[in-house]
């Protein structure tokens, strides 16, 4: 397989960046009258899904997308067809994402790449000036994941991760009642996501070489042929993305910080499999994660897409039980004579992520979402995906930030 050094140079070349170019600063104010002007990096599912969020908003929040990139041309001429239609303006196009960084009219990205582009791309923009939105999982390198935090505080700038959960009502309802000793001591949280049909199997019979900047797609990987199951299929891959832990965990080890306040895990092991998709995938079909938390109990989640039973999200303490998804707790499996009563909490309003990013950036607050949020969800998934793909048991040095073999 033919690899080439990725410099500092290479990245940028392949990012469309000029040397120096990140270092400049985005001056534009966000007064209330301001229309913000945005920028799309990444057009796949999520991207069109944040483009039509955005449409939504465009009045009520005094916003349009003036900038838009991918790197498969597929993709990129229908989003620029829909934003077009629905703002009523041709958006520049690129399949090089420093330039879009580079426009002093963008004011804020939308990064809704493959997994592994999100940090790297999120720095960038940092050192340009530009407040972020970033899908998750936020990062899949702790070292990257450690210099975004630090240079969003630095600058001062508004990062919303997008882990849309935080603004779901019922986890801070859940939060409430457990942070109440409405279970007594919690020393437990259990959750599993299970669903049993190919969703990635995307066609990739569209997917040609003369229409993908492959250059760009690679800028900061090992380079390798075109594929286009890497552009179509990407979740299957290393080179990608870290797996379950990354894909799927870390919507749901989020949820567990939210309702018990946690931050970070003291260790983490890991454990699965290929069991049943032989589609040519690197990643596993069965995994189970355990996290240990300083707080005093134990996170564990497991997923499978070989069978769709078993979903669940549940908080155990020493005298009952929450079904955290469902909001109901009873005294299930709580210490006799000391049983909670059975009952139902009422979800708190959900808020809407895009608009609460906006209202930040205008305000300059940090949003529901924060970039420190993004860290420690990272931190975690990070920990079980290196635990599964080393056999070890992973932990973490707050001091320090950093993840160890221990």
């Amino acid at each position: 397989m033919h690899t080439e050094s990725l410099t500092r140079r290479n990245f940028l070349a392949a990012s469309g960046l000029a040397l120096g170019a990140s270092a400049v600063l985005n001056p534009r104010a966000h007064g209330a009258n301001d229309r913000l002007s945005l920028a799309i990096i990444g057009t796949g599912d999520r991207g069109t899904s944040h483009i039509a969020d955005i449409a939504k908003l465009k009045d009520s929040h005094n916003v349009t997308i003036n900038a838009v990139c991918d790197v498969w041309r597929v993709n990129l001429d229908k989003a620029a067809e829909r934003i077009t239609t629905w703002f009523g303006a041709a958006p520049f196009t690129t399949t090089r994402f420093g330039e879009v960084l580079s426009r002093e009219d963008i004011d804020a990205v939308v990064i809704a790449t493959p997994d592994f582009g999100h940090t790297p791309i999120m720095l960038e923009a940092l050192k340009a000036g530009k407040d972020v939105y970033v899908e998750k999982p936020m990062s899949l390198e702790l070292d990257l994941a450690n210099q975004a935090l630090d240079l969003a505080r630095e600058k001062a700038l508004v990062v919303q991760v997008g882990t849309q959960k935080r603004s779901e009502g019922k986890w801070r309802a859940a939060h409430e009642f457990l942070a109440g000793q409405g279970l007594g001591t919690l020393t437990r949280v259990s959750s599993s996501v299970c669903f049993n049909h190919p969703r990635w199997a995307r066609d990739v019979s569209d997917c040609k070489a003369e229409d993908v900047d492959w250059d760009a797609y690679l800028f900061n990987r090992e380079k390798v042929p075109f594929d286009p199951n890497l552009i179509r299929r990407w979740h299957l891959y290393r080179l990608c993305t870290n797996g379950l832990s990354g894909l799927w965990m870390c919507h749901l080890v989020d949820v567990a910080h939210i309702i018990t306040g946690a931050a970070y895990p003291n260790s983490a092991v890991a454990l699965g499999g290929i069991y049943q998709w032989k589609d040519g995938r690197e990643h596993t079909d069965v995994f189970h994660a355990l996290l240990d938390y300083p707080e005093g109990f134990l996170f564990d989640w497991s997923m499978s897409i070989t069978n769709a039973a078993g979903n669940r999200y549940n908080a155990h303490g020493r005298y009952g039980t929450m079904d955290v998804e469902r909001l109901t707790y009873s005294g299930e499996g709580g210490e006799k004579g000391h049983e909670i009563e059975a009952g139902t909490l009422t979800a708190q309003p959900d808020g809407n992520h895009m608009a609460n990013w906006f209202d930040c950036i205008r305000s300059r607050q940090r949003p529901t979402a924060d970039i420190e949020f993004g860290h420690q969800h990272s931190v975690a998934t990070i920990m079980a995906a290196e635990a599964l793909h080393t056999g070890n048991r992973m932990k973490y040095d707050r001091e320090n930030r950093r993840i160890y073999a221990g």
